[in-house]
């Protein structure tokens, strides 16, 4: 019986970098439908989430070998389509990100144009948040991130999030009780599950 000789790691190395890179470039192209929906929420404009995805994208898969930790994956690229937002399309218009057909709802007629107009009741409301109290609440109310998560994507302290977030609810409540909107009527910024 012939024994190979083992390769060494040095040799062996680069084929581990390749099937990284490659698990994570699919892992990033997975993200496309998350971020686009953050970024729309974002700017209320379909053609600059559009492109603030797409450049979100390449930077991510030009800089794959910087992300260290893989598990950090969804916050890195939001992270980079924070900066990408504040840094290019900051003067756009907001969104809230909430669609009527991801909100459960009845057959009802009269329920479903309840629904619809509290729905357009909430993104206006959303819309006249500030840009950092918007950003703070979509990241943590519709995207599902953590208070932590928040601070990194941001770049701020985790008090400032956990303010931002509190002034933005209270806001939000005050909008939506001008309106004739009590809080059993809102509609949830998270989709169940």
């Amino acid at each position: 019986m012939r024994v190979l000789p083992r390769m060494s790691d040095k040799i062996l190395r680069p084929f581990g970098a390749f099937g990284r890179r490659r698990r994570l470039r699919s892992q990033i192209c997975a993200e496309r439908d998350r971020l686009y929906r953050i970024a729309w929420s974002w700017c209320h404009d379909s053609h600059q989430a559009d492109d603030l995805v797409q450049e979100t994208l390449a930077r991510a898969l030009a800089r794959i070998d910087s992300l260290r930790e893989e598990g950090r994956l969804q916050v890195w690229l939001t992270q980079i389509l924070a900066n990408l937002y504040r840094d290019q399309f900051r003067r756009a218009a907001p969104e809230t990100g909430l669609d009527s057909d991801d909100l459960p709802g009845h057959d009802d007629p009269e329920q479903a144009a309840n629904r619809t107009q509290l729905i357009a009741r909430t993104r206006e409301a959303i819309e006249r948040l500030s840009d950092e109290q918007r950003q703070v609440l979509t990241l943590i109310d519709v995207a599902g991130f953590s208070y932590a998560d928040t601070a990194i994507v941001l770049d701020v302290p985790v008090g400032t999030v956990m303010s931002r977030l509190s002034r933005a609810r209270r806001r939000m409540r005050e909008i939506l009780e001008g309106q004739g909107i009590a809080n059993s009527d809102v509609v949830p910024l998270r989709r169940p599950g």
